[in-house]
């Protein structure tokens, strides 16, 4: 006998796929935040710090990168009373999302900038820059533009990835999704509408990187035709 799907009982509980879908942008967008700037950090740290420094980055991309998502939001969730730290489900998957992303897109930043010439970075020192001001305007926007995609590729990774929170009840649509079907028993029609909301948020998420990349490189772009400006007329008082 065929299958026969009804969404009727399924949209009848729409408030709880609602409730989902916004605990998982909250989520998804604090563990993006925060595991982007862990993953920066990272990145400068892995080529500009201390040689005990960079071990120490280098360990925890390569401990990060080798154990599953789900493995780290565990060890974070179950570990951490261990040594008397008590979190919440959704504080563990934040910080398992976070440090999970800062490995992925320090690697991501470091290619990038391994793309900008040494002769780039010695020109900006010789001009009279600073080495932060070389790292922000020399080193991070040209490798930023140039990296841009793939991190926004492993940005909607991170949005999809952070389902599997719902195996320690940390409040997203998985487990919203997970709660209808308990109650109604259809497991097809939620799970598909479960899947479109998904679809439907990444492509939400890619336009908002899209208009992102094309608001922060225009004004970058200005930022550092000024720079450019300001260093010329700077070789040209010290000429003079």
């Amino acid at each position: 006998m065929a299958y026969e799907m009804h969404f009727g009982a399924v949209l009848a509980r729409s408030s709880e796929f609602v409730d989902g879908t916004i605990n998982t942008v909250l989520l998804s967008g604090q563990g993006i935040v925060c595991g982007l700037a862990i993953g920066l950090a990272v990145a400068l740290l892995r080529d500009h710090g201390p040689r005990w420094v960079k071990g120490l980055a280098r360990a925890y991309v390569e401990l990060i990168r080798n154990t599953p998502l789900l493995v780290q939001v565990f060890l974070f969730f179950f570990g951490l009373p261990y040594i008397g730290v008590q979190l919440t489900a959704d504080t563990s998957a934040i910080i398992a999302i976070s440090f999970n992303l800062g490995a992925y897109s320090a690697e991501i930043f470091r290619a990038g900038f391994g793309a900008i010439p040494k002769s780039q970075i010695e020109a900006g020192l010789g001009l009279g820059l600073t080495r932060l001001q070389v790292i922000r305007h020399v080193v991070i926007v040209p490798a930023l533009k140039v990296i841009y995609p793939a991190l926004t590729g492993q940005l909607t990774l991170t949005l999809l990835g952070s389902s599997v929170v719902c195996a320690i009840s940390a409040n997203e649509l998985t487990l919203a999704a997970s709660k209808v079907e308990s109650l109604t028993f259809r497991s097809l029609e939620t799970f598909l509408i479960a899947g479109a909301i998904y679809v439907v948020l990444t492509f939400v998420f890619r336009l908002a990187y899209w208009l992102i990349g094309l608001w922060l490189f225009r004004r970058k772009d200005a930022a550092a035709f000024r720079m450019t400006e300001a260093v010329a007329v700077r070789r040209e008082r010290v000429q003079a």
